[in-house]
């Protein structure tokens, strides 16, 4: 009897270890490197990460049927398809980018072998994100890795390691992981020139920058191109004469970050100055405050001014406004971001904010259906697979029928001093720009002066409307009826120096020079990309507002509709070049160029072609 229980006890131990060690978890569980990242040139390790230093931890689960999403995406947004303008739900757009069951049981698998129970979770609406907030020791262990405190040239810190661990078996499973290898630092895209005066004097503006019921005025009388006003623009991009027919129904948005808020004192004095019947938006747009971002409308402190803090969220603020009036913005403005204290233990994170911002938004079932976004950084300083991932992300938005607008940088080609590889290799290369290279999104550069419109170029604070080719994303379909023959045009210049088969951009211009803007009481002037990204915003948001009125979607993602024949409704600029890394730059050209895309906006076209949309094609 005793043989035949230790028998028995023996293979049921037996057993039991056999079923461990074949479990999914436990049979695999090497580390290997995921992936990893030069630091960039311009951070520099100064110390190692303080223990207790918390991190909101992201991680990216696999898309289960993103080449299906993508499918949706290019169908609804393709004007000679069926399907043109029948946008995604959210919830129909979470089920094609959850996760597959056995990925999400290997991740929990595995964070729970970590101690982190389910409950210490937080999840998107499609559970293919997911947040843990962890102290940097419990981060290592999970991820085999170092952290370290790096700093910025200009001066702010960032918590961050250049490469990350996973299990072997992992890895097919989990697209990214952030904040990690990421030296993502959305700057803002805009230069600010000098002050012009207090608001508190006396301003006597040209007597055509502010009235109201002006008929039959022209760009001459509306625009100067050294101080460019709501009048000027409306007037250039005809939207003065049309009204808004469904305001609440269509609405638009922007994006603030780093701190940035806009501020509705100065925003009402703008107003009351260069758009009056507009002075009431100041104190009824909305606030989307998301991760703790800053809606703060209290002066700012010595530190804030001397930073320029709210110089970017006016700017787009008083812009949108100042053209899109009546139509609803929301302002959306996200924490997650620098300075971190590098000599004291805080649970202030250092949390790259696009994430932060993309996982909240994505989750929202309603949606301004134009958003503007004036921040980027060099594609370099983000890792492919946090590059893929985000522009991934701004897919799911597009498929949902949002028009996504970037900024394509301030530097031309690159700026002049920095144009060097971050692959180790020190190569001389120019620098695209991201979110600008993500082919999914609509990228906008910046002209000036008004007859013709040229590339717009400042040598007095070096700003150039960014340009260029990622290195990341290869040339989409929808351009390749075009730029292969300007990259011919180009004779070979620059061979070497950019990725001929990548994502040109931008798609779009419109004017970023010399802007008025109010920012603490008084009047400055700003030049960028950041100008021209709202303004092309605001004219666009006007055409989903006659689409709405109408009754049909709104446009969506632009891009397909854009380079198939909306082109037609843009003005072509065929003057400048886009200027950096101590060179000319690519240079506007007859058509699509790699400095203004197809030129800027003309709201009576745009309007007439984004109505004939769909159903076969345009107009002749």
């Amino acid at each position: 009897m005793l043989l035949t229980v230790t028998r028995t006890v023996l293979l049921t131990l037996l057993l039991a270890v056999d079923a461990a060690l074949a479990s999914p978890v436990r049979a695999r569980t090497a580390y290997a490197v995921k992936d990893s990242h030069v630091v960039p040139s311009r951070w520099r390790r100064v110390g190692p990460a303080p223990a207790d230093h918390w991190i909101s931890l992201q991680i990216g689960l696999k898309q289960s049927q993103f080449d299906e999403l993508e499918r949706h995406l290019y169908e609804v947004s393709d004007p000679s398809h069926h399907r043109y303008g029948q946008h995604l739900s959210a919830s129909e757009v979470d089920e094609l980018v959850k996760p597959a069951d056995d990925t999400s049981e290997l991740v929990h698998d595995w964070l729970l072998d970590n101690g982190i129970d389910r409950h210490r979770l937080e999840y998107n609406s499609a559970k293919n994100w997911i947040k843990v907030t962890l102290p940097v020791n419990a981060v290592e262990r999970l991820l085999d890795t170092n952290y370290s405190v790096y700093k910025h040239d200009e001066g702010d810190f960032a918590v961050r390691t250049p490469k990350w661990s996973l299990p072997l078996h992992l890895h097919e499973h989990i697209e990214t992981i952030q904040p990690t290898n990421s030296f993502f630092r959305p700057a803002p895209l805009r230069s600010t020139l000098k002050p012009v005066m207090p608001m508190a004097k006396t301003y006597s503006p040209s007597k055509w920058h502010t009235p109201n019921n002006v008929s039959n005025i022209t760009v001459a009388q509306a625009c100067n191109a050294s101080a460019v006003t709501p009048l000027c623009l409306r007037t250039l991009y005809g939207t003065y004469n049309y009204t808004p027919k469904v305001p609440g129904l269509n609405k638009v948005g922007l994006t603030d970050y780093l701190g940035e808020t806009n501020n509705r004192s100065d925003v009402y004095l703008f107003l009351q100055q260069f758009r009056p019947d507009a002075v009431s938006e100041a104190y009824t747009f909305t606030f989307d405050i998301i991760a703790d971002g800053s809606a703060q409308q209290t002066p700012d402190n010595a530190t804030q001014l001397d930073a320029g803090t709210d110089l970017e969220g006016n700017l787009d603020a008083e812009t949108i406004i100042g053209i899109d009036y009546p139509t609803p913005l929301i302002a959306f403005t996200t924490g997650g971001s620098p300075p971190f204290n590098p000599d004291a233990a805080t649970t202030t994170d250092t949390n790259e904010p696009y994430l932060t911002w993309l996982n909240a938004i994505l989750n929202q079932t309603a949606l301004p259906q134009t958003i503007s976004t004036s921040y980027g950084d060099d594609e370099q300083t983000v890792p492919y697979a946090y590059a893929t991932t985000v522009c991934k992300q701004f897919a799911q938005l597009g498929a949902r029928g949002i028009t996504l607008l970037f900024a394509s940088g301030d530097n031309g080609v690159g700026p002049t001093g920095r144009c060097f590889s971050n692959d180790g290799k020190n190569s001389s290369i120019f620098l695209p720009s991201f979110p600008a290279s993500c082919p999914y999104i609509t990228a906008v550069g910046a002209t000036k002066n008004f007859g013709p419109e040229v590339v717009a170029y400042d040598p007095r604070n070096n700003f150039a409307s960014g340009a260029g080719f990622s290195n990341y994303f290869p040339r989409p379909s929808y351009q390749d009826a075009v730029v292969p023959a300007y990259i011919s045009s180009l004779n070979g210049s620059y061979a070497g120096l950019f990725n001929a088969s990548g994502r040109g951009y931008p798609d779009i211009a419109a004017q970023g020079y010399h802007f008025l803007t109010v920012w603490n009481g008084t009047i400055v002037t700003l030049d960028g990309t950041s100008a021209s990204t709202p303004t092309a915003a605001a004219v666009l948001s006007l055409v989903n507002d006659a689409l709405l009125a109408r009754g049909r979607a709104p446009l969506g993602w632009l891009n397909p509709w854009l380079y198939a024949g909306g082109y037609k409704a843009f003005t072509d600029v065929t003057m400048g070049s886009a200027i950096g890394c101590g060179v000319a730059g690519f240079p506007a050209a007859v058509g699509w160029d790699a400095v203004t895309g197809w030129g800027t906006p003309y709201f009576p076209k745009l309007e007439r072609l984004a109505l004939e949309a769909g159903g076969g094609g345009y107009a002749k």
